[in-house]
Formats: C-alpha cells, structure tokens, sequence
C-alpha cells in the first residue's frame, strides 16, 4: 500500500511539473543549457568543459573514437576534442552527463547495480542507433546519437527515487503505461529535448516496427534490439508488438553486413559514452 502510495506521489508530481531533481543534476543541466546557446563562444565552452572534468574525459574519448578520428591521429586536448566533435556532439555528452548524475548518487547497492546496467544499455543503444540512422534508416545520425543517450532518463529518474522510498520498482508491471509515459514527457520537458526527439522516446513504449524501418523511433527500437546489454527496467512486450522487429533483426542479410562493417565504430563509441 505504502509502495503505491509513493508511486502515485511521483506520478502527481511528474503531472505538476515538478519532478525532484537532486543538486548535482541541476549544475549538470545548467552546463547543458549553456553549451546549447549559439552565442556561447568557443573560450566559454572550452572553459565550461575544463570546469567538468568527467565531461573533459568523456569529450576527448569521444573525439578519439572510430567515428570521429578518421586520420587515426590521437587528440590529447578538449580544445582540439571540442573542435573535432563540434557542439551538437558536445551537447550529447553534457546530456550524457546530466542523465548519469541521476545515478552517480544512488546508495543502494541492488539499484546501483540496475543504474549502472542501464547507462551500458544506453551506451549501446546510442552508439548502435547512429550506425543505423546512418546506414539505414536516414536519420540525422547525430540526432539518433543524442536520441539513444537520453531515451532512457525517466528509467534513470526512477531508480533516483527508489533509493529514497524502498521497494518502489519491485514490480515493474506497476509503474509500466500511462504512469512512465507521464515521467518521460515531463523528463523530456525537463531536460529541454527538443520536441520531434521527445515524441520518438515516449512512443517507443507501443511502438511495433512495419518494415522498411523508418525515421527516428525505428531507429532506435532496431538499436534497442539490438544492445548487447538489455536494460534492467525492461518488461516484456506481447509477443505480437515484438514478433516483427524480432524477424527484422534476426533474419536481414542488409543489417547483417551493416552491423558487420561498423562493429568497430559502433564498439568504439559506446566504450567512449562509457568512460
């Protein structure tokens, strides 16, 4: 009863408009909010991402990573790492970090072990998801990119919370429907996604895929299919919902030889989000 009651809670405050986002999230999204001003210069940026120096290692991983260093030359500085990924791909990397800090603060251990299965998963999915916006679906693959790093964040708020009230996803048939949709627009709001990427996540929940796989919700439903690691929040879809992007990914020699050609770079990018 008392588990219900805490999750009514959220879900009126998600209605309200007023989720609780813990301090280190808010500085985290204030850097976000700053790089994504086009009259931020260069020096404030480079400044802002020296000032985080998780967001200064995950930036130059990013710059070294197959898809960004063609020439094979090694970037060893965040100025020339913010010059190579640019700042649409730096923003990503601050959303990256805004969505972990949901996580970074958790005190129990079995939901530190989910937070950290589901940044894995969402490494994957967002490497996977530009390869395939890329190559497939032609999506803008750094939208596909800054859509697999965030899709997951109302998964993040929540695991946030259940360190605060015990036994709040112990089913998560429970909080599964309308409720999560209701987290996930209000995080997407939150987060200041932009509306076209916000709309593809909260529709991820029902989606089924009718080939050829299009736009940016196919893209990310084939990469989430397609994760190595699965996310712990997962629920199991009707097998219905689930028959056909399971036949589009298990039976397709085109996304065969494009997820052979690109296993380097896909790899090489998740393991940079990772860092």
């Amino acid at each position: 009863m008392e588990k219900l009651k805490d999750f009514s809670q959220i879900v009126a405050q998600a209605e309200r408009g007023e989720l609780v986002f813990p301090t280190s999230v808010n500085a985290a999204l204030r850097l976000q909010l700053a790089l994504a001003d086009p009259d931020c210069h260069i020096e404030d940026v480079i400044r802002k991402v020296l000032g985080e120096p998780v967001l200064a290692a995950r930036t130059v991983a990013l710059s070294n990573s197959a898809t960004f260093n063609r020439s094979g030359d090694t970037i060893t500085s965040v100025r020339a790492a913010v010059m190579r990924v640019g700042y649409r791909n730096l923003y990503t990397m601050a959303a990256a970090m805004v969505v972990r800090q949901f996580g970074s603060r958790i005190r129990d251990a079995g939901l530190r072990a989910q937070a950290a299965q589901l940044w894995q998963h969402t490494a994957h999915v967002a490497a996977l998801a530009h390869v395939i916006a890329r190559k497939l679906t032609a999506v803008d693959p750094d939208t596909a990119l800054f859509a697999g790093v965030v899709h997951e964040a109302g998964g993040f708020y929540l695991l946030s919370r259940a360190d605060e009230m015990p036994g709040l996803l112990d089913d998560p048939a429970e909080w599964m429907g309308a409720a999560q949709e209701i987290i996930t627009r209000e995080m997407m709001r939150k987060l200041s996604i932009p509306e076209s990427v916000g709309m593809a996540i909260v529709s991820l929940r029902d989606a089924t895929l009718t080939p050829p796989p299009l736009g940016l919700r196919d893209t990310l439903l084939i990469a989430k299919q397609l994760a190595p690691v699965a996310s712990p929040l997962a629920v199991a879809q009707p097998p219905a919902r689930s028959a056909a992007l399971l036949r589009f990914v298990t039976d397709n020699a085109e996304l065969d030889r494009i997820l052979l050609e690109s296993a380097a770079e896909a790899e090489s990018m998740s393991a940079a989000l990772l860092v």
